[in-house]
């Protein structure tokens, strides 16, 4: 079941508000772990009992560390941070990446030692980060334990954010599992923020979609430059908004529930350095690795050398949370080596360029980056960037100009809507409007009912078509 689809818009989401709103105060914490297993049952009915295993190490690790730091056996505490990280990291290393060592050990020594018959459990990626950073936070002394195993099962399975992040910290929202004050405003906010990301989501991204696909799967030899070039700024668009899209389903539907989710999309395409652009896009991962990473490995306080290092292992790291492949490994490779330029070479030059060569730059190495990002298959890879590059079959086409012709909207409403552009000219137009409020109500009702119901026309008609970033 995924957000932007009928069932869960007019089926599952209603039940579940109203089941939540009728109960007592008390118990909604049980209603959310309770509905959160069933959202997550539905699609992984067998390894929703993994993800309560996953739940009750780490609950049990919890307990076991705040219990031997308050005893002052600090040994004893790290023992039970150790285990309980190593069970969540060798749950995820086991369904995630024990495939792809086994392919790689068979393509390396020419051995074929049988594939185990497994399925990437959805979210695990996302769930297991969370539970390793409960258990950190435990023993650094940054966040209060929790006792209570129906909160904290709450936390983990919590269905907004459970499939495809943001990847929340317990101590941002500790607080709130603890006692919440729900109001007619914050639900608002939340219904018109869900919007927003299902317009993003059917609206944007699915068509982009659409676009890439139609060119990826055509012969690299016969591909336009230009028409190449279209094909790589399409998918570009698709991921911006398909992931950033369902960040604002999961922020919005936590404002339903009375929850507050930390941002995790900045208009990532408006920086003008790749620095800036890692500050914008998947906060949540970056502030994950920084805080339990980089920091630890020293971050930059021991010498350029082991910066450098600390900086290589960190999108080393990145790039194989993405996927156990070849392709995002030297994605994370690629971004690692993009920003210690920036920060030793050429960072302080690129700043007294024109901001509009500072954007080229950054925009040119983010569509590289995708495009590295994309193709798990080197000879389609290899073909596919030839044909960016060098005009074998010439630079346009008729269908490069009838791509562009019949996408142009399209195109223009991807590049507008990445930028702050849309949320100026929506304020600019309601400051206008202020001396009426039921002119205000009609145009805020009119935007928002307006994109929901051309999502809905939209999802009518289409195939299934989940979320990119499920398979991470």
């Amino acid at each position: 079941m995924v957000f932007s689809s009928l069932l869960f818009l007019f089926r599952f989401l209603p039940v579940v508000l109203l089941i939540y709103y009728v109960v007592p105060a008390k118990l909604r914490n049980l209603v959310l772990l309770l509905v959160s297993l069933v959202f997550y049952a539905w699609g992984e009915p067998v390894y929703v009992f993994l993800m309560i295993v996953s739940i009750l190490v780490s609950y049990t690790g919890g307990l076991l560390v705040d219990h031997f730091r308050r005893a002052g056996e600090d040994r004893k505490a790290k023992v039970a941070l150790t285990a309980a990280v190593a069970a969540g990291l060798g749950l995820l290393a086991y369904f995630k990446y024990a495939n792809f060592i086994l392919r790689t050990v068979n393509s390396l020594s020419g051995s074929s030692i049988p594939l185990l018959s497994l399925t990437l459990p959805i979210g695990i990626s996302f769930y297991t980060f969370q539970t390793i950073s409960y258990v950190i936070d435990v023993y650094r002394g940054n966040a209060a334990v929790q006792k209570n195993v129906i909160s904290y099962g709450a936390y983990v399975t919590m269905f907004p954010q459970l499939i495809a992040g943001p990847i929340v910290q317990y101590k941002t929202i500790d607080a709130q599992l603890r006692s919440r004050t729900e109001s007619t405003q914050e639900f608002a906010d939340g219904v018109n923020r869900f919007m927003i990301g299902l317009g993003k989501k059917v609206l944007l991204a699915n068509n982009a979609g659409v676009l890439w696909d139609s060119i990826k799967v055509q012969d690299p030899a016969g591909i336009p430059t230009l028409t190449a070039w279209i094909g790589i700024a399409a998918y570009t668009f698709q991921i911006y908004y398909d992931f950033s899209g369902y960040s604002d389903m999961a922020i919005g539907l936590g404002h339903m529930f009375g929850f507050r989710f930390l941002e995790n999309f900045e208009h990532p395409y408006e920086s003008r350095s790749v620095t800036e652009f890692w500050r914008r896009w998947h906060i949540s991962l970056g502030t994950w690795f920084r805080e339990y990473v980089y920091i630890p490995l020293g971050g930059n306080r021991k010498g350029k050398w082991k910066q450098i290092r600390n900086i290589m292992v960190v999108w080393l790291l990145t790039g194989i949370w993405h996927g156990a492949d070849w392709n995002f490994m030297l994605w994370g490779v690629y971004y690692g080596v993009l920003l210690l330029f920036e920060k030793l070479l050429f960072g302080k030059y690129l700043e007294k360029l024109p901001s509009a060569v500072q954007h080229v730059y950054t925009m040119f190495s983010v569509m590289i980056g995708w495009f590295i990002f994309s193709f798990n298959e080197i000879t389609g890879k290899m073909g596919y960037l030839k044909a960016m590059f060098v005009p074998a079959a010439g630079f346009l086409s008729k269908e490069s100009i009838y791509l562009l012709y019949s996408n142009a909207v399209l195109m223009v409403c991807l590049i507008l809507g990445s930028t702050e552009l849309p949320k100026k000219l929506a304020k600019r137009l309601l400051r206008r409007a202020e001396g009426s409020s039921v002119l205000t109500l009609v145009l805020r009702i009119g935007f928002y009912l307006g994109v929901f119901l051309l999502s809905v026309a939209y999802l009518v008609g289409a195939s299934y078509n989940p979320f990119l970033y499920f398979r991470f």
